[in-house]
């Protein structure tokens, strides 16, 4: 049995609530621009007394309505400025926020309405309120609908003009550390969400230590994020509360198509992502060289960039690759800087392993990449690099304040003031979840003799041969996803002779692969089957194989039609494959498999 616990930095206390967080800026710094808003074709700062302002007022309103300490109020809308505000105000009235994606169906909405038991709504546009339309009649403890897009900010501060200050410091006084601050239901995927309690101090404590050990990032001067993960991910959640609590500057878009375009008026410092955007970024790069005849330059400026990092962590880079990468710096790494806004210094990466090389990539551009390791259940990150520490491959060493345990199965625990408080409504699961106060992740890691977590798998999803052989899948879906044609895949062999996997293509990704390979005028549709194609593929599988002993390689594949997406129900709103769901509906395909036997 491992274990590594890191004491705490900032010290334990239980006054206050995060309600109080933007008065405190607001009392300590008035003129700080705590937000830039999107409005129109341009940004509007928000200073940090405006902000203050705006919450107290919808607070207030939400106070006019009758919520009290206490009521659970549920926020449905895409990451933008009301939902932080929308946020803040819910606590500042005393009450518990119940975040949904917008993505959500209606049937999910009521189990979270139903479940929580929210008695109001803060929904962003009609498609929201049709969606929440056709189940209201299940909902009869829902009291206030209201609609951003429909003017609920300026409705709530006009109901709230006579609410007395008194009145709204009795209802935020209600409330302490120890209180509940959000229920946020898992996307699970398995079975119904559970809903997660977060209080208040699991919040705050994370943060106050995070900000010690992050303050190159969060405290550097002119500090500032682009938030666009939505916000009813805890991961998203976890930051806005950090950036409000360390004074940097937050940002928020909803539009990935043009986010490119948003990092170049906004600016920031660093960002949070999950490693398919970073994936993402990289063959879009790639692809986007091949195209202007530039392939073999970037290819060598990567493979540079990949040297220059992997030397930093074996006493730096010798002469003539610190002169390659000076070189690349200028005719590469620059541009790619420029894209991301041209000030990013660091990238917080979350949701899923992070490749090596990518980390090392990434690093050798001028961009470090800050990988971290949560769950919802641990109100987002228990472990992360640091700046002044990083180990790529590794998920970094636990936050002050947290400590993780390597069971003897190799499951990762962990213990400390970002831990959950309960499920709710289901004592059984909580029981379950948690034993002598560590909580069981059903994740499998190790640690280093530094203290620094490696995630090897994922408890549950283990797949066991025929053999007798145990198998982790997601080393080898993380390394096929890294191929620019591979949207998605499923690793699979559960008692059976050997691995195989079925995989989906990148429709956004392919037309500029097909011509960069030569073939243009073969149609996505036809794709699956080309000879091309399936080359590009085995060598992907090749290459990932290389990871893994011979027992574990994948020795035969399948290209899907369609792709596992969140809409048609086979991914969760954070990305993660619903495995139980896929084999269910792909039976058919994954034993075609092994029909031939062994490739």
């Amino acid at each position: 049995m491992q274990e590594h616990v890191a004491p705490p930095l900032v010290e334990p206390t239980t006054k206050g609530s995060l309600a109080d967080l933007p008065a405190r800026n607001a009392a300590t710094n008035p003129s700080f621009i705590a937000f830039s808003r999107k409005e129109g074709g341009g940004w509007v700062d928000v200073t940090a007394a405006q902000f203050n302002d705006d919450v107290r007022a919808v607070a207030k309103g939400l106070v006019a309505a009758g919520i009290a300490p206490g009521d659970r109020v549920a926020i449905m809308c895409k990451t933008r400025y009301e939902w932080t505000l929308t946020d803040f105000a819910i606590w500042t009235a005393g009450a518990v926020t119940v975040p949904i994606y917008e993505t959500s169906s209606a049937e999910q909405v009521a189990w979270i309405l139903t479940d929580s038991g929210a008695c109001g709504i803060m929904l962003e546009t009609p498609s929201h309120q049709a969606t929440l339309d056709e189940v209201r009649d299940q909902l009869p403890g829902l009291q206030h609908v209201w609609q951003v897009d429909a003017g609920a900010m300026e409705e709530l501060e006009a109901s709230g003009a006579g609410v007395s200050d008194e009145q709204l410091a009795e209802a935020t006084a209600g409330v302490d550390r120890g209180s509940i601050a959000t229920i946020i239901y898992t996307s699970g995927t398995t079975g119904r969400p559970k809903g997660v309690q977060l209080t208040h101090d699991n919040f705050m404590a994370l943060a106050d230590n995070a900000i010690t050990k992050l303050k190159d990032v969060v405290k550097a001067d002119d500090a500032s994020t682009l938030l666009f993960l939505p916000l009813a991910h805890v991961f998203a959640r976890f930051i806005q509360v950090l950036c409000v609590a360390g004074e940097a500057k937050m940002g928020h878009t909803a539009d990935i198509k043009n986010l490119l375009e948003d990092f170049g008026e906004f600016k920031p410092t660093f960002i949070l992502s999950v490693p398919r955007v970073f994936e993402k970024i990289y063959n879009s790069a790639e692809a986007k060289a091949t195209a202007e005849g530039r392939g073999k330059i970037f290819t060598t400026a990567a493979d540079t960039a990949i040297a220059w990092s992997t030397a930093q962590d074996t006493g730096g880079a010798g002469f003539g690759l610190s002169l390659r990468h000076k070189v690349f710096d200028k005719l590469v790494y620059s541009k790619l800087r420029a894209a991301m806004g041209g000030r990013v210094m660091y990238a917080v990466s979350g949701g899923a392993p992070l490749g090596t090389r990518l980390g090392h990539f990434f690093r050798g551009i001028g961009v470090t990449v800050l990988e971290g390791y949560g769950l919802t259940e641990t109100t987002a990150p228990a472990t992360v690099n640091v700046p002044d520490r990083v180990k790529i491959g590794t998920v970094g060493a636990p936050l002050p304040g947290v400590g993780i345990r390597i069971a003897d199965d190799g499951e990762i625990l962990i213990r400390g003031n970002n831990v959950f408080a309960s499920y709710h409504n289901n004592a059984d699961a909580t029981a379950g979840a948690i034993e002598d106060g560590w909580f069981h992740t059903g994740d499998l890691g190790e640690l280093d003799e530094d203290g620094y977590l490696r995630i090897t798998g994922r408890k549950k999803e283990l797949l066991v041969t025929a053999g007798g052989k145990n198998v982790a899948p997601a080393a080898l879906e993380d390394r096929l996803r890294a191929h620019p044609l591979v949207s998605q895949c499923i690793v699979v062999g559960d008692q059976k002779p050997f691995i195989a996997a079925l995989l989906t293509l990148d429709e956004e990704m392919y037309p500029a692969w097909a011509k960069n390979n030569g073939i243009a005028g073969v149609s996505f549709e036809q794709a699956r089957t080309d000879e091309t194609v399936l080359k590009a593929l085995q060598d992907a599988v090749d290459d990932a194989n290389k990871s893994v002993s011979k027992a574990e390689s994948i020795r035969k594949f399948a290209v899907l039609e369609g792709d596992f997406t969140e809409e048609n129900g086979y991914l969760t709103p954070s990305l993660k494959l619903k495995r139980n769901i896929v084999m269910k509906d792909f039976h058919d395909q994954v034993e075609a498999l092994y029909s031939g036997g062994r490739e």
